[in-house]
């Protein structure tokens, strides 16, 4: 069989994930169903992943879908961490991940000092109190008169399907959430239709889908399942897949039958492809072995010691440098590239930070460059957050 380039390959995954200008649109709702979903652990992801990908996104554009039309939904599920989905991907997503998922926040509301008891009566009068109406954790933990720790008995009640994370109390950058009922959010959603094997084989389909070419490391890495549940998912994908050596490498990815024929047709681009991602953003987030876009010396640079992925600068799928954004009475864009670069990107990435700036601040913004940065790695727990605080 014919090994695959690379560089096709990048290209390829790049239009699946609306990162070129002839994939860009204006249908978030089946843009959120081709990247795999939106992380959405950090308030103003979703958002910015996707201002990258359509280039008349306004916030509002989300606000509706999520919470006017209600054809996406947040949901915890891989790697235990929160997602923006598509209405129909909720349930097989949540099958598929909430053994896991529902077994980590139990734990960590006995952590909490939450007992099976306190938890029975309080969800309770939580599940009660939230019939027909929308409540912050603070006005839940005020209206139940408790000593118990609310937050982790919500995230509880979330990941077992019975609460949603609904419509931030403040602006698009509040990580303040009202709960709602999920039967009532979604009341025609039933989390138990498929089964947990059918869920997971359907998920790790998309995941090829959304991804693919991949090795199995990187299914197991973005499920966060177990080998067994991937390869059991992935024997019954068998018909649906192929294994392909990589051109001058010793290792081979797996691709989707339909996608082969349009990897070898894919034409380089005419000129170089600018990207400036947010934190953990599916293209980022989607892979293990990530030296098909980073190389091994910016490793530490761009990915902290849990695997989070920090705010980058792409050029033609490949990154290049780091951004991250300063508000306060001057509002900057900063920029760290890791190695000195031409002209026209030089200019297209002030370009692309300029608007980025506009979007996040609402007002001009000035462009700062950072000579270097701090190891991610070498730093405390949330610094991928901003990357190059104190430049």
């Amino acid at each position: 069989m014919n090994c695959m380039d690379l560089d096709r390959i990048n290209h390829f995954v790049l239009s699946k994930q609306h990162l070129t200008p002839d994939s860009a649109g204006d249908d978030i709702v089946q843009i959120v169903r081709d990247v795999g979903g939106l992380h959405a652990t950090s308030s103003t992801t979703p958002y910015l992943s996707l201002l990258a990908r359509c280039p008349k996104f306004k916030k509002e554009d989300l606000d509706r879908e999520l919470y006017e039309s209600r054809t996406l939904g947040r949901i915890r599920c891989v790697r235990k961490t929160i997602y923006i989905h598509t209405k129909d991907m909720i349930p097989i997503v949540w099958k598929a991940t909430t053994s896991k998922v529902a077994k980590a926040s139990k734990r960590y509301m006995e952590y909490r000092g939450v007992s099976d008891e306190v938890y029975k009566e309080v969800s309770k009068k939580i599940l009660t109190m939230l019939s027909d109406q929308e409540m912050t954790a603070s006005e839940i933990k005020e209206a139940v008169s408790t000593e118990a720790d609310i937050s982790s008995i919500l995230y509880y009640l979330c990941d077992q399907g019975l609460l949603l994370r609904g419509k931030p109390a403040g602006g698009w950058r509040d990580r303040n959430h009202k709960y709602c009922l999920f039967s009532e959010y979604f009341p025609d959603v039933d989390l138990e239709k498929p089964s947990e094997s059918e869920a997971i084989t359907s998920l790790i389909g998309q995941y090829y889908t959304s991804f693919g070419p991949a090795t199995e490391n990187d299914v197991v890495w973005w499920t966060g399942l177990g080998k067994t549940e991937v390869r059991y998912a992935l024997k019954n994908l068998q018909d649906k897949l192929l294994e392909v050596p990589m051109l001058g490498g010793e290792r081979s990815l797996i691709v989707l039958q339909l996608d082969e024929a349009s990897i070898r047709d894919m034409e380089p681009p005419d000129k170089p492809m600018v990207n400036l991602l947010p934190t953990l953003d599916p293209y980022l987030m989607g892979y293990k072995e990530r030296g098909r876009y980073l190389a091994e010396e910016d490793s530490d640079l761009v990915f902290d010691r849990s695997g989070n992925a920090t705010s980058v600068i792409l050029v033609d799928g490949k990154v290049i440098g780091v951004w991250d954004y300063e508000g306060g009475e001057e509002s900057f864009v900063k920029l760290h590239i890791f190695r000195k670069i031409g002209k026209e990107i030089y200019d297209d990435i002030y370009n692309r930070a300029g608007s980025l700036g506009r979007f996040i601040a609402g007002s001009e913004v000035r462009i700062r460059e950072c000579e270097s940065m701090v190891s991610l790695k070498e730093r405390t727990a949330g610094c991928f957050m901003s990357p190059l605080k104190g430049c």
